[in-house]
């Protein structure tokens, strides 16, 4: 396809070709770069090449699901950088956008999702609305043509870099919990908003807790109805969890694929001798071939329905085991030097605990699969027709 042989072109030009000592980052782990990502945004922008089928014109190229795997195949010949800053824009708001944004907020911030030139955050957990998000509490009430917010997020992932959020707020506490919510996209640059990092254990500081005090929105920066926050939620999760924003990480093969870099690595170092470290490994290569398998159905599911579903659920607890497995056995096969900090892999291993939280916990992933996918009965629920302001002072 020409198409196609412009976008080696191009690729050419900015990024080096993988090779079998290409290593990338994954998920940001140990590493707060912007410059290289951004600037293969900003690179293949004008041809819609890394969202193609984005629309042209919002940052894409129109192209159909097929098109868009050639593409893919075409990217992945090369080293592509470390996207996880943009993440956020990228895989979850700009689809949700397609779906809840007016056209003006469509071309408003599409393309500088997609050319790298803004970065987004979710401001969606609090300190007592994680798993039980639509307890948030978060006030957005109205005033005039504004949205006044305040309270505090939590676990925002990006909260310090970022230009813009996609906030889920309370604009009706006298409704059940899941109906008095809105979505709003709040600019991060303005007085009333407070930002502080969270040092986790593999010393990144990509979480953060976010305070707003009297916080000004426009209501043209509201996204889907009054209301309808809940539902757009859901959308931003859906595609969170099956368009890879929690991924077993960007060295990982589909089936019939060469033998993964992790694994080559393994061999050449000499570290699968004995049958013990064999066995291991094969276990992390086979977890790896079936969460390959998952995200293809969860995938294929989505592209039906035109719209993710809950199997993308499935796929996100197999990545994450695949992850942890992975970090654990290389760690493990490194010996004693395993307990240095600058053993390969270490950063690794200190995120992988935290894989099974982001994204919505392997727990609440397995009550989605449970009752939308195996149809079993749903945990009781005692507070669905309940006002929040009953529910949330505990008379339940």
């Amino acid at each position: 396809m020409a198409d196609l042989d412009d976008l080696r072109a191009l690729l050419d030009q900015v990024l080096p070709r993988r090779t079998d000592q290409t290593r990338t980052g994954v998920m940001g782990a140990g590493s707060d770069d912007l410059d290289t990502g951004r600037a293969y945004l900003s690179a293949t922008a004008a041809g819609g090449w890394h969202v193609p089928t984005w629309p042209a014109g919002l940052g894409g190229r129109g192209a159909t699901a097929t098109e868009a795997e050639a593409i893919s195949q075409v990217r992945a010949d090369y080293a592509v950088p470390d996207l996880y800053p943009w993440l956020i824009g990228l895989v979850m708001v700009g689809p949700t956008l397609l779906e809840y944004g007016t056209p003006e907020q469509q071309g408003r911030w599409m393309p500088t999702m997609a050319d790298g030139s803004e970065i987004w955050c979710q401001m969606f957990s609090e300190p007592d609305a994680g798993s039980d998000l639509a307890n948030v509490a978060m006030r957005a009430e109205r005033d005039g043509d504004e949205w006044v917010l305040s309270g505090q997020k939590v676990w925002t992932s990006r909260g310090s870099y970022s230009q813009w959020a996609i906030c889920v707020a309370r604009t009706d506490p006298e409704l059940p919990k899941h109906k008095g919510l809105t979505m709003f996209a709040v600019p991060m640059d303005q007085e009333g908003i407070e930002v502080r990092t969270l040092h986790q254990m593999n010393g990144d500081t990509h979480f953060s807790e976010v305070f707003m005090d009297g916080v000004r929105v426009h209501d043209s920066d509201r996204i889907g109805a009054v209301g309808e926050g809940w539902r757009v939620s859901l959308t931003v999760l859906a595609h969170e969890r099956s368009g890879g924003v929690i991924t077993a990480g960007v060295d990982q093969v589909g089936l019939g694929g060469p033998l993964p870099r992790w694994l080559a690595d393994l061999r050449d170092e000499a570290k699968l001798s004995d049958a013990v470290a064999r066995d291991r490994a094969m276990r992390a290569f086979v977890l790896e071939q079936v969460s390959a398998l998952t995200a293809a159905r969860a995938a294929a599911e989505a592209e039906g329905a035109a719209t993710p579903g809950p199997s993308g659920s499935g796929a996100k607890v197999r990545n994450v085991e695949v992850y942890v497995a992975r970090a654990e056995l290389v760690k493990d096969l490194a010996g004693a030097a395993g307990m240095l900090t600058t053993t390969p892999g270490h950063v690794e291993f200190l995120t992988g605990p935290s894989m099974s939280i982001r994204g919505g916990t392997d727990e609440i992933q397995r009550n989605i699969i449970g009752e939308r996918v195996l149809g079993l009965p749903g945990e009781p629920r005692l507070d669905r027709d309940v006002p929040w302001s009953r529910a949330r002072k505990g008379v339940l």
